[in-house]
């Protein structure tokens, strides 16, 4: 075929403009970062940097437990920030400037400037402080309030323009001025200027650009000829162009303009992948955090709707941020949500250090299965859904890797409790993975349904159903009468390679496995031995040719243990493990040999805030034995493997 030589050029042209529009694609964004200031914890630590994520834009959850991310007196000259807006850079990096003003120790009558911050990954900041009275004494030497800065890019001028609600002493009107920064964030290029002056004044402004049209959203008033205010409330006003003219729309945009509820500190943002905005507002007279919906930026919806979340922030700001960006902040402060930083996509890892026990904090995890494969240690455990529940809400599995016990890898979900059709009581319990002739066997808990098997040719999986049935229902626990018998499955191949399977609730079973993995081989037996007193929990280890059956023990539970010279007993109560584990009613644990080292994994209540016994926390401490073989007590510690 023979190209048209007026089409080469045009296809040049196109092809050219495709790469470009796909070099400057948006990132894919996981979800959302709110940066705020608290407004009902400790005065005096109110007015710090605090972090909270969402993956709706909607449902919030702070980060670093919402204690602060930054503390104001390492970058403010007054001690405190207020007002932090955050905004991503239209090139690379993110960009935050805040009031420098501590208003529970210096009170209202005047702050000096402003805090101007620059970071490339959102965890790394460097800060400068700009006092415009100093830096600017012609124009500023009789400033009272620099309040509520904001940064917007300037795609016209390639430049970031700083913005922010100016008073004087001498004069009560509330004027908006602006300044583009320098190159390195770290002040102005030039004295800042006038940029919008509202008829009645106004604070905490936010421009946005839409449709060729600059949105100039703030907290505004109207007063009467006596120039007594009268009504206040979020209004807007637009313009053609970023320096103005701006033309104010009539009215009030926010729900509360005409009652008495009293709002601030409105900042809009755009939800992902939808052509949605969300007005958010300080619902500051009442200690709430609302907002209303639009599409075009001029109408809103009516009714007002409030956010969920468990912090309770004063005048903030929100951007969209990619799941490498929530994990960078995971990293660092720990408390994102766990959706946002979670593998879903084939090949995708999360990997993280952690920071002693619990070792995973931003997810619930219980009842740790381990399992060493060549320098690589695997921990396989079940998923407490929240935190803070009143119940077992356990949907599915989730699987870690270590080489060093203090960096580990995340995987995607391997197995869920609706891989297993038959498993109509929809608990994702306890668990533990064997491998096999190079295949892994996962056995599981689905509460009063059975004990099933799921198999893998990986140890990070994905796991299918290997049966379609359950390998064990409460028919083979001859001895139990309750629904919830058979569950906790252990599986401890010997050294002839003669693989078993320990299971049980108030009654210990155990039986021989076929080579194949999914088939019981003969005769069901049952544990007992003087001294037993078996809640659920066990498993099996070797060490110096003894076996060691450990196990939940009362309720809430501790970690006993008994010994025997063969696999099927007669076995010894030796004593305690480890105690109850804090904040937890049970406690449940595995024993591995890893480097020339045992350890003990086990779970506690831990994760504060909303840690408990069905909000559980993987945990790993040392195990070491005396002389005669028996086991010194489990030191359960904060600190975990250093």
């Amino acid at each position: 075929m023979k190209l048209n030589k007026f089409l080469i050029p045009l296809l040049l042209i196109l092809g050219s403009y495709m790469y470009a529009h796909a070099q400057n694609k948006e990132p894919h964004y996981a979800g959302y970062l709110f940066a705020y200031f608290e407004g009902k914890s400790d005065p005096m630590k109110r007015e710090h940097l605090r972090f909270a994520t969402s993956s709706d834009g909607v449902k919030w959850k702070a980060i670093n437990n919402n204690f602060a991310v930054i503390s104001s007196d390492t970058i403010a000259s007054t001690g405190g920030i207020r007002d932090p807006h955050l905004l991503r850079g239209a090139e690379k990096g993110f960009y935050l400037v805040a009031t420098d003003m501590k208003t529970f120790k210096d009170g209202w009558d005047t702050n000096p400037g402003i805090v101007m911050m620059y970071s490339d990954n959102l965890v790394d900041w460097k800060h400068q402080v700009i006092n415009l009275e100093k830096s600017y004494p012609k124009k500023f030497a009789n400033v009272k309030w620099v309040w509520a800065p904001q940064t917007f890019y300037d795609a016209k001028k390639g430049k970031y323009l700083v913005y922010f609600t100016v008073r004087y002493h001498h004069n009560e009107k509330l004027d908006f001025y602006a300044a583009y920064a320098n190159m390195d964030f770290t002040g102005f290029e030039a004295e800042p200027k006038l940029l919008f002056s509202p008829k009645f004044g106004g604070i905490d402004g936010d421009i946005i650009f839409d449709k060729g049209i600059y949105h100039f959203f703030y907290k505004g008033n109207t007063k009467d000829a006596n120039g007594k205010e009268f009504e206040n409330g979020i209004k807007v006003a637009t313009s053609k162009s970023l320096w103005g003219p701006w033309q104010e729309n009539d009215g009030y945009l926010d729900s509360y303009a005409k009652t008495n509820t009293k709002v601030e500190g409105s900042s809009i943002f755009k939800l992902n992948n939808s052509d949605e905005y969300i007005l958010m507002y300080d619902v500051y007279s009442d200690g709430r955090y609302e907002f209303q919906r639009s599409k075009d930026l001029a109408t809103f919806t009516e009714k007002p709707e409030a956010f969920t979340k468990n912090f309770d922030p004063r005048h903030g700001s929100i951007i969209s941020i990619t799941k490498e960006e929530a994990r960078n902040l995971d990293r660092k402060w720990g408390g994102v949500l766990p959706e946002l930083v979670q593998p879903t996509e084939k090949g995708d890892r999360y990997v993280f250090k952690s920071k002693g026990n619990p070792i995973i904090q931003h997810h619930y995890t219980a009842d740790p299965a381990a399992l060493v494969q060549g320098d690589t240690l695997w921990m396989y455990v079940g998923h407490d859904f929240a935190g803070g529940q009143r119940g077992y809400v356990m949907k599915d599995w989730l699987v870690y890797s270590t080489t060093d016990m203090k960096t580990w890898t995340e995987y995607p979900v391997p197995l869920k409790i609706e891989d297993f059709t038959w498993a109509k009581s929809g608990d994702a319990f306890a668990g533990h993975v064997a491998e096999r002739n190079g295949k892994y066997y996962w056995y599981i808990s689905t509460n009063w349904t059975g004990i099933g098997v799921a198999v893998a040719d990986r140890p990070e999986g994905p796991f299918k159903d290997a049966l379609g049935k359950p390998l064990l229902t409460n028919k083979d626990c001859f001895a139990s009468t309750h629904s919830w018998a058979c569950i906790d499955p252990a599986i401890f191949i010997d050294d002839d390679g003669t693989p078993w399977i320990f299971w049980g609730n108030r009654e210990c079973y155990f039986a021989k496995l076929k080579d194949n993995m999914i088939e019981i081989d003969g005769e069901i037996k049952q544990v007992n031995f003087d001294g037993f007193s078996f809640t659920e929990a066990p498993w099996i280890h070797k060490y110096k040719g003894k076996y060691y059956l450990t196990y939940a023990t009362e309720f809430p539970e501790k970690i006993a243990y008994a010994m025997a010279d063969n696999i099927q007993g007669p076995y010894e109560y030796k004593g305690i493990l480890n105690e109850i584990a804090g904040n937890s009613n049970t406690n449940h644990q595995s024993v591995v040999e890893y480097k020339g080292k045992w350890y003990f994994l086990y779970h506690n209540g831990g994760i504060q805030t909303d840690g408990g016994s069905y909000s559980r926390s993987v945990c790993v401490d040392l195990l070491e034995y005396n002389d005669d073989g028996t086991i010194k007590r489990i030191n359960m510690t904060t600190e975990g493997i250093q």
